[in-house]
């Protein structure tokens, strides 16, 4: 009985912890400029239990006491908010990768570059960050199985996307890798975008090959662990 409270409240520690980093990194989208209001939403998985951002609440307003968990199946076993609207598309990534978090944004540039390609340029090398070329999702209605559907077409092989008129999907092992993979994500549409704006030029490009040279070197990026 003693090992079964001793694990409750590991378990309660746990959720406590992740829905402070969860907020914190919600609040670092609006500050940042990747969402406007109480668009986009981030989600941390915690064992068989995802936390998610509430539908409709701004995030400067969200207290401990406002978690929202739900299980892999999409039912809500924690808080008394309703979970954001875009939960098929968090679960999606969860049920097909091994994503410990995923962050969905409607930033400016990655959405206007949404609208014009079927997948970013290869303007710059930190697309190997993401796995390769970002896809386009075609579009659909926000918060239905289709976008879902599409979304994850769009991710096959890759840790972002973008959706057609909508936003960004990205994930990572981490709230850190993968909001750090949104904002890669937005200064890469962002660069592209200024250099096709010139008059009279056009972008250079890089190669499948010299990508594939870079996420070979990614490999071995950072310091030894």
């Amino acid at each position: 009985m003693a090992e079964q409270r001793q694990d409750a409240r590991d378990a309660r520690d746990a959720i406590e912890r992740a829905w402070d980093d969860l907020v914190a990194t919600a609040r670092r989208t609006v500050r940042e400029g990747l969402v406007v209001g109480t668009s986009g939403n981030v989600s941390v998985r915690v064992g068989e239990l995802v936390l998610v951002t509430p539908s409709g609440v701004p995030y400067d307003r969200l207290r401990p006491e406002d978690a929202v968990v739900v299980d892999l199946g999409g039912n809500q076993v924690l808080g008394g908010l309703v979970p954001t609207s875009e939960l098929p598309m968090h679960l999606a990534v969860y049920r097909t990768t091994t994503a410990g978090a995923v962050v969905h944004t409607h930033a400016v540039h990655a959405t206007a570059v949404s609208t014009l390609v079927a997948e970013l340029p290869l303007v710059h090398y930190m697309a190997a960050a993401l796995g390769g070329p970002v896809r386009t999702a075609p579009y659909a209605t926000y918060g239905s199985p289709e976008l879902a559907e599409n979304m994850l077409e769009a991710l096959r092989g890759r840790s972002g996307c973008l959706l057609r008129n909508h936003g960004t999907v990205t994930y990572g092992d981490t709230l850190d890798q993968a909001y750090d993979r949104t904002a890669q994500l937005e200064w890469m549409c962002r660069l592209w975008l200024t250099a096709s704006s010139v008059p009279g030029r056009e972008p250079s490009l890089l190669s499948a090959g010299q990508l594939r040279e870079v996420q070979e070197k990614l490999s071995g990026y950072g310091q030894p662990g």
